[in-house]
């Protein structure tokens, strides 16, 4: 506790200030004009948590827009009756599932003058959210689009992280199969950057399981959820402790995962393999030899340690057939 002379001495300075501005006028409001640009596509960010994030410019363009096309419109009304503003434009759907088919509709109002705001659910849309379909469109007709930044899950996480920031690379969601996930995960073995994946709470199990066996154990991370929101919680250490952390106590609601990238001998330990299928088989032999093991777990073991620059695994059956041939001659 620090010394109550000094809570004394704040409350005195408190008075005096308090006396110095009594009687003087009161600050003018500050307003802000906020321009709707005319004949454009503006991609707005919405809150990803905090309703309190949203700026100026996006309560004006959701009150003045032309036509809105959200993700979802009944969070847009939501959200709008939180913000205070009423949706004077034409309403849309424009989600994953029609944003190719609605694109160019959307676009020949822009065409004739019309603001076409696009909005997501949360963050910023074509961010893991519709909006790229507009956009490709939009540039290949010649017609603008603007951005209205603001929240990005991605960023925060990023920030929060404590892990490098200068460059790092954004992957979106796991793939929701184990085999897929894996694959994916073994592509970025060698990724320096550090990076930055979405997670739900029904995979973040398996994910972290997935995590930990192509990453190792001792890499740095940290596991972001409701971020901006009351119950905001950061958990940074390596993959096995946030792994083990998950299964003691599983977190709720979605997540974003930030990942250290490799160091310069994971990086060299994890460039693609240069191995012809003979090789490999050659590898199995001598492994079978060395280690008393049958040749097919021999060549399990090889084919699991040089994955292909893709990411997926060499062919056991060939290696298998190689080894054959190698036998014969």
């Amino acid at each position: 506790m620090g010394d109550t002379g000094d809570m004394t001495n704040a409350d005195d300075a408190i008075e005096d200030l308090s006396a110095a501005t009594e009687g003087a006028p009161a600050p003018a409001p500050v307003t802000t004009t906020v321009r709707i640009p005319a004949g454009t596509v503006v991609l707005a960010a919405t809150p990803i948590g905090n309703v309190g994030d949203a700026s100026d410019r996006l309560k004006a363009l959701i009150a003045n827009a032309d036509i809105v096309a959200a993700e979802d419109t009944r969070r847009l009304f939501d959200l709008a009756n939180r913000l205070g503003v009423h949706v004077n434009g034409r309403v849309v759907a424009y989600h994953d599932h029609n944003e190719r088919g609605k694109a160019d509709g959307l676009l020949d109002n822009v065409e004739t003058g019309a603001t076409v705001l696009v909005v997501s659910d949360a963050g910023m849309p074509t961010i893991n959210d519709p909006g790229l379909a507009i956009v490709r469109r939009a540039i290949e007709r010649g017609l603008p689009v603007t951005c209205a930044p603001g929240p990005s899950a991605v960023l925060d996480a990023l920030a929060l992280s404590g892990l490098p920031t200068d460059r790092f690379c954004y992957e979106g969601f796991l793939p929701r199969k184990h085999s897929e996930r894996m694959q994916h995960l073994r592509t970025l073995q060698g990724e320096r950057r550090t990076m930055v994946f979405y997670e739900t709470l029904h995979r973040i199990d398996d994910s972290m399981d997935d995590l930990l066996e192509a990453f190792g154990p001792n890499r740095r991370m940290a596991l972001c959820r409701e971020l901006t929101k009351d119950y905001e919680q950061i958990r940074r250490g390596t993959i096995v402790e946030i792994r083990d952390g998950v299964r003691e106590d599983p977190p709720r609601g979605e997540m974003v995962l930030v990942v250290a990238g490799a160091s310069d001998e994971e990086a060299s330990a994890a460039a693609p393999s240069a191995l012809s299928t003979e090789d490999l088989a050659r590898l199995a032999i001598d492994r079978a030899l060395e280690d008393g093991l049958r040749i097919k777990e021999a060549i399990s073991q090889v084919a699991d340690e040089h994955p292909l620059p893709d990411g997926t695994l060499p062919n056991r059956k060939q290696i298998y057939a190689a080894v054959l041939r190698l036998k014969q001659d």
